[in-house]
């Protein structure tokens, strides 16, 4: 059991779902949560668990200062942080190289130099590519599409390369898409569920037949976690995914249905350069291996999620409107002494 850990990114998305995973299953367990707080990390993702065991400390993972010295004081480090979306990064790659890449060696050199027990680093199955015929393995060649793959991919090999030179406990997960609560509403489900709410256009690009594997979000939580309190498994990589592949037009019509609202709300745009048609990921290693499997199917994650988008309307209304990060940073020294 580690008694603390450093999370990089745990503002966003599937790293606050994470510290609250965490916090929960594991009481004596303490966390420090390093966020630079850009568009996608949201102080009120984990605003109502505030607590002594939970640190949180505004700052970029580019920053060797404020990383080694939060590197030193932990035993682990699970690290999220980065920019993660894919049209971003095809407008501009310059922050996506420069976070994924460079401040996953500030981490990595960091962690060398403490002598970290454990370091995991959440890759994503788009360093793969195309999944044409069959699902990704791990000893795929890495064939990324956008730059925003193509950076994760860099980082992806500098990470097993510090375990190969300097045998830094390392393991990289593969994780296929993720959906559920507090997922920022430019992600396909949460841009459906909340344009469908509102009675605007679900914009899908091309024909729609662009298929994923979709795994609901606190599965994930739980195979990271496993694998962090794993024996074993140093310089492994592990696919990460639930096995149910949908297409981006299957998904529009499910949320569609679910709400009650018409199909024709779909709005088909012109498709984006490189997209991949298919993304999906063998996880036969991390199931053999550990025992994980994913304990929510699709549908009861997707129900799941539109509920908490129901029910949480302040939360998205403030972020498509701009005024949330209009008042946090009005706010930040009130926010930062909570934690």
């Amino acid at each position: 059991m580690y008694k603390r850990i450093l999370v990089t990114g745990g503002m966003g998305f599937i790293g606050s779902n994470f510290i609250r995973f965490m916090i929960e299953k594991h009481p004596d367990m303490e966390i420090i949560n390093l966020d630079k707080l850009t568009y996608a990390g949201n102080p009120r993702n984990l605003e109502d668990i505030a607590c002594q065991r939970l640190k949180f400390v505004r700052g970029d993972i580019c920053d060797e200062g404020v990383v080694n010295d939060l590197v030193a004081k932990s035993d682990a480090i699970v690290h999220f942080a980065a920019e993660t979306h894919v049209d971003r990064s095809i407008a501009s790659a310059n922050e996506f190289i420069k976070t994924d890449i460079y401040g996953t060696y500030v981490l990595l050199e960091a962690a060398r130099k403490q002598h970290v027990k454990r370091f995991i680093h959440i890759s994503t199955d788009e360093v793969y590519g195309e999944a044409v015929k069959v699902p990704s393995r791990e000893t795929d060649a890495l064939m990324p599409k956008s730059p925003y793959a193509a950076s994760k991919a860099g980082a992806d090999r500098l990470v097993f390369s510090y375990y190969c030179t300097y045998g830094l406990p390392i393991i990289i997960t593969r994780c296929t898409n993720n959906y559920g609560p507090f997922q920022y509403p430019e992600k396909l489900i949460p841009l459906f569920i909340t344009n469908a709410i509102e009675n605007k256009p679900l914009p899908v690009y091309g024909t729609g037949k662009n298929t994923r594997d979709w795994i609901f979000v606190k599965d994930h939580c739980e195979a990271i976690d496993l694998l962090l309190h794993s024996d074993g498994f140093e310089g492994e990589v592990f696919n990460i995914g639930s096995g149910e592949e949908k297409s981006v037009l299957e998904i529009a019509s499910i949320i569609l249905k679910k709400l009650g609202k018409p199909e024709e709300l779909i709005a088909f745009v012109p498709d984006r350069p490189g997209h991949v048609v298919r993304h999906a990921v063998d996880t036969r290693k991390i199931r053999n291996l550990t025992g994980w499997k994913p304990k929510y199917n699709f549908n009861e994650g997707i129900e799941r999620t539109i509920k908490w988008y129901r029910e949480n309307e302040s939360w998205w209304k403030e972020i498509k409107s701009g005024e949330f990060r209009k008042y946090y940073e009005s706010q930040y020294a009130a926010i930062a002494d909570r934690w």
